[in-house]
């Protein structure tokens, strides 16, 4: 285990230390955003983790190994050129030695090999619009039953089927918190999605809902939804994207890429401003309600 994964000196001392430590992926990196603006938004979200008094672990595989840790100028060679690496594709990436960029899913993986219990980032994957033609569900959802981890982010990522997501995850167990919301916020806008299983309204009260969670013997992740702090509604924009990726052919994991290089484009760059701000945000909430879960 120990070639395969490799964890860096700062994280494992932390981990050690039972300090507060929050993963990061890096997907968003190498293919949500144009090239070189990943990699700024991956450093402003470590920067934000450390503000609010935990340790980052983005997480991405180098080098053949999975890689808990990530320094600056390793941060740098994620570009579009890497594989989106899932929780399937951890183990053919590494031993193949290639440059791979790790999703929400693939990110709680390697949570699960090094015990870490706090994830940071935009949205989840989940359902697909038009599932009931062909059906295409993310494997975030499987690794969120799963992982014994609590994942901020601003609700699930807004070109799926919100409503048969948040099904899912019902059937699956996994408790939708809102962060002082009702209902589960559409990634680009604040509201407007199903109600969520429970309201917070403050780190503390997270924290001691996910020990209650995990003290009753659920082995399942805890969403804690948290609505961007500059809304936009881009529906008719996001409606006209899925559609032409579906008359271009694009699908899989090529799909959110493609629609979100639409949108802003689309937008004039709005989505992408809202986007950058908002993982960044859940990066340091999620280290806040880390911080309360230490304590």
């Amino acid at each position: 285990m120990k070639e395969l994964v490799a964890v860096s000196r700062e994280v494992r001392d932390a981990l050690d230390r039972r300090q507060p430590v929050v993963a990061l992926e890096t997907t968003l990196v190498a293919h949500g955003f144009p090239d070189g603006k990943g990699v700024q938004v991956a450093l402003e979200s470590e920067r934000r983790v450390r503000e609010a008094g935990a340790v980052p672990a983005t997480v991405g595989v180098l080098d053949g190994r999975v890689r808990i840790g990530i320094e600056r100028e390793e941060l740098e060679r994620f570009d579009a050129s890497a594989r989106k690496v899932g929780p399937r594709d951890l183990a053919a990436c590494a031993v193949q030695g290639a440059l791979g960029a790790t999703t929400v899913g693939g990110t709680l993986a390697a949570c699960r090999v090094a015990g870490i219990g706090f994830l940071g980032t935009g949205g989840l994957g989940g359902v697909h619009r038009g599932w009931a033609g062909r059906p295409d569900v993310s494997p975030d959802l499987g690794e969120l039953a799963r992982s014994e981890v609590l994942v901020v982010s601003s609700g699930v990522k807004s070109l799926l089927d919100v409503a048969a997501t948040a099904e899912v995850l019902e059937t699956l167990g996994i408790p939708v918190l809102g962060y002082r919301t009702d209902t589960l916020p559409l990634f680009y806008a604040a509201e407007g999605g199903p109600p969520v299983s429970a309201r917070v309204d403050s780190p503390q009260e997270t924290a001691e809902v996910a020990r209650a969670h995990w003290t009753l013997g659920r082995r399942s992740a805890l969403v804690l939804a948290n609505p961007p702090a500059d809304p936009i509604d881009v529906e008719p924009l996001i409606e006209r994207a899925v559609a032409a990726a579906e008359a271009e052919g694009v699908t899989g994991q090529r799909v959110t890429p493609f629609v979100l290089d639409v949108l802003h484009r689309e937008s004039g760059g709005r989505t992408q401003a809202v986007n950058e701000r908002l993982i960044a945000d859940n990066a340091a909430l999620a280290a806040e309600v880390a911080v309360a879960y230490a304590e």
